[in-house]
C-alpha cells in the first residue's frame, strides 16, 4: 500500500514538473518576444534588439528566478524554518553592501563590471563570516543567528553609505540598485553571473536525498549516513555561490525564495527532493512572469523588478497564511 502511494506521488511529482517546464518555456518565449520596440523596425535591428537585450534578460530572468526559488527550498529544509529565505543567512545583504559600496567609493563609476565583482566580494565574506561565527558543529540555530547578526550589520552599513554620501545621483542609483532591476543588463553579466549561479544550483540539486533524511530529525540522519556538517556546508555553499551572484547582477530581488517553496511544497507532498527542481523552475517562472508585467506597464522601466515580485508575492503568502490558518482550525 505504501508503495502504491510512493508511486502515485512520484507521477504526481513528475507531472507538475512537467507542467512547469511547459509553463517556463511559454514563458521565456513571451520574455524574448515583448518589448518597448514598436512595429516596422528593419531585420536588422530587431535582431540586435533581441540578442542584446531580451536574450541576457530573459537569461539572466531564469537562472536568477532558479537560483532563488532553490535556495528558498534548500535553506527551509536545512534549518526546519518555514520562514527560511536567502536573507536570512545574511548572502543579500553582503552581496547589496559590496555593490552599494563599489557606488559610493565611484568603482562603478571607472569600471563598469565593478558593481557586480562588489556584490560578489560581498557575499563571498558574509558567507565566510557568518560560517566562521556557526562554527563547523554549529546546529541550524546557530546558523540563523549568525546570518542575522551579519545581515543586520551589512544592512546597517548600508544605511550608513547612504548617510554619508554627498552625491545625490549617487544616492539614487543605490536605491535603484537594491529594488533589484533586469534592465540594462548585457551579455557580459551572463557570463560574469552564470558560471557561480549554475555551480551553486548544481551543488543544491545533490542535496535531495539528504534534505529526506533530515526532514526525519538530525540523530534519524546521521543514521542514515547523513554528515551534517558537510550537509551544511554544501548548503551555504550552494546558496552563496548561486544567489550572492544573482544579487551581485541584478540587485536585492525579494520573496521569489519564501514564497515559490510554500506554494509547492503541497503539491510534491511534502518532500525536499520533489521540491527543490520544482522549486528551481518555479522561481524562474515567477521572475520571468514579474519582469514581462514590469516592462508592460512601465516600458520607460520606473518600476523596479524587486518591487513588482514582492507586489506579486504578498497576495500569495497571505493566501498560504489563510489557508493554514483552516487547515489548524478545529
Amino acid at each position: 500500500m505504501s508503495d502504491t502511494r510512493d508511486i502515485r506521488s512520484e507521477s504526481r511529482s513528475g507531472r507538475l514538473l512537467g507542467g512547469l517546464l511547459a509553463v517556463l518555456v511559454l514563458v521565456a518565449l513571451l520574455s524574448l518576444a515583448i518589448g518597448p520596440a514598436g512595429f516596422g523596425i528593419p531585420r536588422t535591428q530587431a535582431a540586435l534588439i533581441l540578442m542584446e537585450i531580451r536574450l541576457p534578460r530573459t537569461l539572466l530572468g531564469l537562472l536568477i528566478g532558479g537560483a532563488l526559488g532553490l535556495a528558498g527550498a534548500v535553506l527551509q529544509g536545512y534549518l526546519h524554518n518555514p520562514l527560511a529565505e536567502p536573507g536570512i543567512i545574511g548572502i543579500s545583504s553582503g552581496a547589496g553592501l559590496g555593490a552599494v559600496l563599489a557606488i559610493h567609493t565611484g568603482a562603478s563609476t571607472a569600471f563598469a563590471l565593478a558593481l557586480p565583482l562588489g556584490g560578489m566580494l560581498g557575499a563571498l565574506i558574509a558567507t565566510l563570516l557568518v560560517l566562521l561565527l556557526a562554527g563547523p558543529r554549529g546546529g541550524s540555530l546557530t546558523l540563523i543567528l549568525a546570518g542575522v547578526a551579519v545581515s543586520s550589520l551589512a544592512t546597517a552599513l548600508i544605511s550608513l553609505a547612504l548617510n554619508l554620501s554627498r552625491n545625490p545621483f549617487a544616492s539614487v542609483e543605490i536605491v535603484y540598485w537594491l529594488l533589484g532591476s533586469l534592465a540594462d543588463r548585457s551579455m557580459t553579466h551572463v557570463w560574469l553571473g552564470a558560471p557561480f549561479m549554475i555551480a551553486g544550483i548544481l551543488l543544491m540539486l545533490r542535496l535531495g536525498p539528504s534534505l529526506d533524511a533530515l526532514s526525519l530529525g538530525e540523530e534519524a540522519a546521521e543514521n542514515l549516513g547523513v554528515d551534517l556538517a558537510r550537509l551544511q556546508l554544501t548548503a551555504i555553499s550552494g546558496a552563496a555561490l548561486s544567489v550572492g551572484a544573482a544579487t551581485a547582477v541584478a540587485g536585492g530581488i525579494g520573496f521569489v525564495g519564501l514564497v515559490v517553496p510554500h506554494v509547492l511544497r503541497p503539491l510534491v507532498g511534502h518532500q525536499p527532493s520533489r521540491l527543490l527542481p520544482a522549486s528551481l523552475v518555479g522561481g524562474a517562472i515567477l521572475v520571468l512572469t514579474a519582469d514581462i508585467i514590469l516592462r508592460l506597464l512601465t516600458p520607460a522601466g520606473d518600476l523596479r523588478l524587486g518591487v513588482v515580485t514582492a507586489l506579486m508575492g504578498t497576495p500569495l503568502f497571505l493566501w498560504l497564511v489563510h489557508r493554514t490558518r483552516r487547515e489548524l482550525a478545529p
